[in-house]
């Protein structure tokens, strides 16, 4: 028996606002595909170098109103990053909460406008706690 990873699906209601905290977080849309049909868009986006790998967005076109509430959960996206303070950075200069800071260099959690949780674990050994991270209170959950 084979098996591989393709794509970890979520959904979200404002495909623009989306797409940007993505981007932000450094993927690059790879595909997209749109249903007259099934009046649906998905859009699959990846790491660079990482094309394998993708987070699926689907944007339904009439909204979710009516689709059954089956208590599908989702816990989070995680994603290795070179500088996590440099990142976090970012994501805070662009209007994006950082729900659990990188106090300690490692590890973050932030929300895209949808409320997934992503967790951001910096590469290789931590960094060194720096203000403003060391200091920061955590905003939310995650």
């Amino acid at each position: 028996m084979s098996i591989k990873f393709l794509h970890t699906m979520v959904r979200v209601k404002d495909l623009d606002k989306s797409i940007a905290f993505f981007e932000l977080l450094g993927l690059e849309e790879t595909d997209r595909k749109q249903s007259e049909g099934g009046r649906f868009t998905l859009v699959f986006l990846c790491a660079p170098g990482q094309e394998d790998i993708a987070v699926e967005l689907t944007y339904n076109w009439d909204g979710d109103e009516g689709l059954p509430s089956d208590s599908r959960h989702f816990g989070h996206l995680a994603y290795r990053v070179g500088n996590i303070y440099e990142l976090c950075q970012k994501l805070m200069d662009n209007g994006v909460v950082i729900n659990r800071p990188p106090r300690c260099g490692h590890m973050a959690f932030v929300r895209s406008p949808d409320n997934v949780s992503v967790e951001l674990l910096q590469e290789g050994p931590s960094l060194a706690p720096a203000e403003p991270w060391a200091s920061m209170e955590n905003t939310g959950h995650w």
